[in-house]
C-alpha cells in the first residue's frame, strides 16, 4: 500500500490539511494519508504548541469519517524534538507492506535543506502541494521531488490561532469536531 507521511504539528489541524491530504488520494498513487502529529517540532516554540495529546486527537477527530486518513502518534514514542528521519527509520524497522512518501508543503520544501540528515530524507519520494504560486525549490532535478498542480488555499494554523486569540469566528476553516474540543461554541 502506497502511504503518504504528512508530518506536522497540526496546531491546529484545519481544512487546508484536509483538502490537501483529500487532493493527494484524488490525484496521486497514494491510498492513505498517515498525519503524523509532532509533539514538538524543532523548529517551533514549545510554548506556541497547544498539547501534544489535544493536536492528536483533533486530528482523529477531524479525519474520524475517512477510512483513507489515518492519525499517526508514532512521534510521542521517539526522543524530542522531533526529526523526520529519525520517524522515518523508525518506519523502516518494521517489515511493512507499506510504501512511504512523505507530504509537504512548498513551504516546508523550500527549508528542507536546514532539516537534519536531509539527504536521508531524499531517499523517499517526496509529494510537495503548493502553498503559493511562486516558491523556490532548492532541489529542482531532485528525482523523487514531485510537486503537484494543486489549489492554493490561503489558510493556516498561525492564521487559526489570531482568529482564535482575537475571539474571531472559526467555523468553516476547521471541522466542528476541532470547535468543540477547543470549547469554542
Amino acid at each position: 500500500m502506497k502511504v503518504g507521511l504528512f508530518f506536522g504539528s497540526f496546531n491546529p489541524i484545519h481544512m487546508g490539511h484536509l483538502s490537501i491530504a483529500q487532493y493527494i488520494l484524488n490525484e496521486t498513487e497514494i491510498e492513505s494519508v498517515h498525519f503524523v502529529v509532532s509533539p514538538q517540532n524543532p523548529f517551533k516554540e514549545k510554548d506556541e504548541l497547544m498539547q501534544a495529546e489535544l493536536r492528536l486527537e483533533m486530528v482523529r477527530e477531524s479525519i474520524s469519517d475517512n477510512p483513507h486518513m489515518k492519525a499517526s502518534d508514532i512521534e510521542f514514542n521517539l526522543p524530542l524534538p522531533s526529526y523526520t528521519f529519525q520517524t522515518l527509520e523508525e518506519l523502516s524497522k518494521d517489515e511493512s507492506p507499506f510504501q512511504y512518501s512523505i507530504v509537504m508543503g512548498s513551504d516546508t520544501l523550500e527549508d528542507l535543506p536546514k532539516w537534519k540528515s536531509v539527504e536521508s530524507i531524499l531517499d523517499y519520494p517526496i509529494i510537495v502541494f503548493k502553498r503559493k504560486h511562486v516558491f523556490k525549490n532548492p532541489f529542482p532535478d531532485h528525482p523523487n521531488i514531485t510537486i503537484l498542480d494543486n489549489p492554493i488555499l490561503n489558510i493556516s494554523s498561525t492564521l487559526i490561532r489570531k482568529m482564535i486569540a482575537e475571539k474571531k469566528e472559526i467555523k468553516y476553516l476547521v471541522r466542528d469536531e476541532i470547535i468543540n474540543l477547543l470549547n469554542f461554541n
